[in-house]
């Protein structure tokens, strides 16, 4: 029982490290790479704006592209656009 114990004192810590680390390594990589959401480098042409999650394998998502937000209808077996509208411009608040 004893051994039990100092093994699992032992390895719980260790599994423990080993999870923060690979969340870490993703994380570093992501930015590095530029493919995490708001990662350093040049501007996207394409850019998920919201999803919306309906039932179990079933979503809607806007995205925007070229100055268009596009309506897509997200299943397991593929997407289907629904509508298309000009992109909205980001609300600035006016100076006084």
């Amino acid at each position: 029982m004893l051994e039990y114990l100092l093994r699992l004192a032992l390895l719980l810590p260790l599994l423990a490290g080993l999870i923060w680390g690979s969340l870490w390594l993703t994380r570093w990589l992501q930015t590095r790479l530029g493919t995490a959401p708001g990662a350093a480098g040049g501007t996207r042409r394409l850019q998920l704006v919201e999803t919306s999650f309906l039932a179990p394998g079933i979503k809607l998502a806007v995205v925007r592209f070229r100055d268009r937000e596009i309506l897509l209808g997200c299943t397991r077996q593929g997407l289907v656009r629904l509508g298309e509208a000009p992109a909205e411009a980001a609300i600035l608040p006016e100076s006084i």
